[in-house]
């Protein structure tokens, strides 16, 4: 897409260069910027020549930085994760779900997935359920720190105060070592996701169950240990959010989202067993 409007483009070296003029808006992998006319944009200001680091293990856990490309997230988790890390076997199959080629993978980012805030957006998926958390600059020189799942408050948009810029996205160690699973369904086999169910169980037994896709924002509910499948059923269906488009009703995002729950919850049952045998 040619965005005819944009007359200026230039690399941020310093965070001062974050400082946007009217009609300048931030660009890392542009994949969605120049996937269709943008006429009140004039400028873009380039986040990758700030070459923040990509992947950065921390005393915390796993710092990603915004720029990190989906594509360089998969590689690392393939190669160079820590063996212990087993939440991150998530990253794949969230990745999957993202209606898109391995070239966007190579070009689209972790934090431009994020601040986009599409209900189906693969990264909002994946670090909701691994709880975590944006580190965001704030336009006067300073951070303020917000859950991935709560910086989504809509589709399409986020809790960012204008000037505000995602520099990282931080997941805690104890969501790294936890059991994983993801389910989906769309109309169309190549199609976008219209419902996407993911959880995490953490070694203390605790559960998480996260609804993306099918809600206009993440939905994340926690138990005290997997629950049963009546209380998971219930917690899903009385949701919020749940919407209608081409690509599917309220009420079939509602329903099919209880249906990939309870095939996620009947799987961690059959692991628990499996350890006690």
């Amino acid at each position: 897409m040619d965005i005819t409007t944009v007359t200026s483009f230039r690399p941020a070296r310093s965070r001062a260069d974050l400082a946007l003029a009217p009609g300048e808006v931030v660009i890392a992998g542009g994949t969605w910027l120049m996937s269709e006319p943008q006429p009140r944009t004039t400028g873009f200001v380039d986040l990758t020549t700030l070459e923040w680091p990509d992947l950065e293990l921390t005393d915390e856990g796993l710092r990603i930085g915004a720029t990190c490309t989906i594509a360089r997230l998969l590689d690392w988790v393939d190669r160079e994760a820590p063996s212990a890390w087993t939440s991150l076997a998530l990253a794949r199959p969230a990745a999957d779900a993202l209606l898109a080629s391995f070239k966007i993978w190579n070009t689209a980012t972790v934090g431009g997935n994020v601040c986009q805030a599409f209900a189906a957006g693969a990264m909002i998926a994946l670090l909701s359920t691994l709880e975590a958390t944006a580190l965001i600059w704030t336009p006067d020189g300073g951070e303020r720190r917000v859950a991935v799942a709560d910086l989504v408050i809509d589709d399409a948009a986020t809790s960012l105060a204008p000037g505000e810029v995602v520099r990282a996205l931080d997941v805690p160690a104890h969501a790294l070592r936890a059991r994983v699973g993801l389910q989906k369904i769309a109309l169309a086999e190549l199609g976008r996701s219209g419902a996407v169910v993911t959880a995490r169980v953490d070694p203390d037994g605790s559960a998480v169950f996260v609804l993306t896709a099918a809600v206009r924002r993440p939905r994340v509910l926690r138990f005290a240990r997997v629950p049963g499948a009546g209380e998971l059923r219930d917690a899903i269906a009385s949701a919020s959010d749940f919407y209608t488009d081409p690509l599917g009703s309220a009420d079939w995002r509602r329903g099919v989202s209880v249906v990939l729950a309870e095939r996620l919850r009947q799987g961690f049952v059959l692991d628990r067993r499996e350890d006690a045998a």
